[in-house]
Parts: C-alpha cells; structure tokens; sequence
C-alpha cells in the first residue's frame, strides 16, 4: 500500500500543500473545518504582495503605531477587552523588532518572497480558467503631502523583486474617473500580481485535488500524540496515524498543535471588508491600494471588494460594526462607483510576533509538517509554501533554506 497523509486546513496554504503531495503519488485526505469559505483565505485582498519583504515587526512600525490607532483614524485596533491577546502579542513584536532579530527575519522573508511569483506561475498553468493576472497593481494618495511622502517611503522601501514607476497619462485619467477628485499622487507597481477571483481559485483548487485522487472531509480534526507520532481524530471519532500529517489551519493551528509540546504564540489579526455587487468599476483594473486610508479595492468577477484593518484579537470575538461603518464612509468621501447593499466580512490573519510563518517538520512527531502563520501573506506565499511542504513530506531538497521558520524559535530563549 502507498504512503498516506491528512492535510489539516482547506484554506490556499492547506490546499496547495495537498496538491504538492498528491502529485508525489500519495493518498491524500484534506479536513476542512470551514464548508462556507470564511477563512481569511476566501476573504482577502487578492493582492500577491511581492513587495513585501520586510517584516511588520520593525522598529519603524512600532513608532507609527500610535498615529495608526483606529480611534485617531487609522487601520489599527487594540481592542481592549482583547487586551490578553494583544499585549502578549505587543510585547513578543517589541523583541522581533530589534535591529538584529529584523535584518535576520528580512533576509529569510526576501527569499521565500522572491519565489512567490514563479512559484504562483507554476501553479496557475496546471489550473482551468483565468485564474492569475501579472499586470500589477496601483498605490494611490489624496493630498500632495500624503503623496509626496508615500513616493519617498516606497523609493527608500526594500521591494525585494517588485519594481515601480509613476503612473502614465492614461493611467491617471483611468484612476482620476474612479473617483470624486484626482488623485494628488500614484504609482503602478508592474510585476506584482492578484487573484481574479477567490472563489474561483477555491473551485479550482479543490478540483484539481479531487481529479489527482484526493479526498475533502468537512469536519473539526483534533491532533493528539500517540507514541511519538501525531495522531489525528475528526469530530471525536478514532484516531488516525497517518504516514505524514500537515497541520495548515491557519490562526487555529496554534491550538491544534499545542497537545504536541509546541508553543506557538499566534494571534489573530482581524481584517474587514464590504463586497458591492452594485457597481461600475472597470473589469480590468488591477487592485488599487488607497495608502493614506489603509484601504485596497479589488475588481473581482462578480463584485468589486473594498478591505481595511488590523484589528489584534480573538478569532471569535464579536465583529466590531464601526469598522464597516468608517469603510462605507471612505466609499462616500472618495465617490467611488460602488453602491449598497454591502455583503459584509471579518476574517482574521494568523499572526506570529516576529510576522514570520512557521513551516517545518515537528521535532516532537516525525510524521507531523507544519505550515501556517503567514500574517498579510498566505496567498502569496501558498504555492511556494506547498512546494516546499511537499519536499519536506518527501525528503527531498528544499527550494530555500526554511531555518527562520522553524516552530522552535519560541520556544527558545530570543
């Protein structure tokens, strides 16, 4: 009989490192807990963010925090009755961002950042339909001083692979008639690229697992150590030691692996959006990010989708209406052609202190790979987070050295 693995966590990383293992010829089982696409895996910007090679966790970021704050109209949130979340988390980031523990991060993120496109390229080749577009995206400011210094941060920014220039004539005119007034300032990042459509990406996805001889179970899988191997159980039935366990459930991966010894110090980073299915954006504009309102527009296939925020938490606290509320004002005041209703989300980033994911192979189960974590990133880190998931599963040479990522960075002494 041929090798045989569980996958837990049906979101993008869950479902290409599925894919990466079933095209070795192993009998894969995937178990997703989330049959209505909730996940911040179906509710993202679509953006497959190249130019994002430096961590979060920076000193630069903490000193712009507090002009940042929501109540000073900004897109982060400190909720504080979430506050046992989000002062550990403060805390552990204040750590990461020392200058030797970023410089150390950055390089281990630029490398796994510049394979995301080749990476994104490989992948969408062997899936039906127009699912990748290469052609960009826009950054866009409302006054010439926002202007002025968004083009000098980004100037002095590391972009990694990203490139970009100002805006042509054309450009702007496309810009200028999406909204009430021009803009003071844009530029048009050109190979970056985005999802045309999330829920067809998930269609496709699972698809081409289904056709390579893979199985979806819809159900709450539960890991617990058996000898010292992982076992996994689905809404309290048997246990199963499979040949190789891949835990990718996103925020609630930390909980999951927990039973196995493994301190993982992951936190929700809540995001908002508003969907309109009522609108007149242009099919061919690629995502436009809003810098000085934190906010990023996406034409999707049937809707055009506005999302914001960094809301630090508890997955399962409830939603906060106001950040909807300031979305539909920012829709107001900039005149963009998008009309109510709204379909509203919330959905939360699995977040590490030190914006790091973790991928690995556990030190406490032999059988057990880990791969989650991934902050703003999990779509465009997914296909070479499965690539590199499947060489782990397989023994194989891995495309990059993953050492940073390592679960076990925490439970050391930083």
């Amino acid at each position: 009989m041929g090798e045989k693995a569980i996958i837990i966590g049906g979101g993008v990383v869950g479902l290409t490192s599925a894919l990466a293992l079933a095209g070795r010829g192993i009998d894969v089982t995937l178990v997703d807990a989330d049959s209505g696409r909730t996940a911040a895996s179906w509710g993202n910007a679509g953006h497959i963010a190249i130019e994002q090679v430096e961590p979060l966790a920076s000193r630069k970021a903490i000193r712009s925090a507090p002009r940042r704050l929501f109540w000073r109209g900004g897109a982060l949130a400190l909720p504080l009755r979430q506050w046992h979340a989000s002062l550990p988390f403060a805390w552990r980031m204040l750590g990461a961002a020392r200058p030797r523990r970023f410089e150390c991060g950055k390089a281990a993120l630029s490398m796994l950042v510049a394979q995301a496109m080749p990476a994104w390229l490989r992948l969408a080749a062997d899936l039906p339909g127009d699912i990748l577009r290469d052609d960009g995206h826009f950054v866009v400011w409302g006054s010439p001083a926002a202007a002025r210094a968004g083009k000098e941060n980004w100037a002095a920014a590391d972009t990694g692979t990203a490139r970009f220039r100002d805006v042509d004539a054309d450009e702007g005119q496309g810009l200028a008639a999406l909204l009430r007034a021009a803009p003071s300032g844009a530029i048009r990042f050109t190979n970056t690229g985005s999802i045309a459509d999330l829920g067809r990406l998930a269609d496709a996805l699972e698809g081409a697992f289904e056709r390579s001889g893979g199985r979806i179970v819809r159900g709450h899988a539960r890991v617990s150590r058996v000898g010292g191997r992982a076992g996994v159980s689905i809404d309290g039935g048997a246990v199963t030691v499979a040949d190789h366990i891949v835990l990718a459930a996103g925020v609630r991966s930390g909980s999951l692996i927990a039973p196995l010894g493994h301190r993982a110090p992951i936190v929700a980073e809540r995001g908002y959006h508003l969907r309109s299915r009522n609108h007149d954006w242009p099919a061919g504009m690629p995502p436009v990010v809003f810098e000085d309102r934190s906010m990023v527009v996406t034409r999707y296939r049937d809707c055009v989708q506005v999302a914001s925020f960094v809301e630090i938490g508890d997955p399962d606290a409830p939603a906060d209406p106001a950040k909807w509320e300031r979305l539909e004002r920012h829709i107001a005041e900039l005149g963009l052609p998008m009309r109510g209703p709204f379909d509203r989300w919330m959905g939360s980033r699995p977040t590490f202190p030190d914006y790091l994911p973790a991928i690995g192979r556990s030190g406490s189960a032999d059988n057990l790979v880990y791969a989650f974590g991934h902050q703003h990133l999990g779509l465009t880190l997914a296909p070479i987070t499965g690539e590199i998931v499947g060489a782990l599963v397989a023994r194989e040479a891995l495309p990059l050295d993953i050492t940073a990522f390592d679960l076990d960075r925490f439970a050391r002494k930083a």
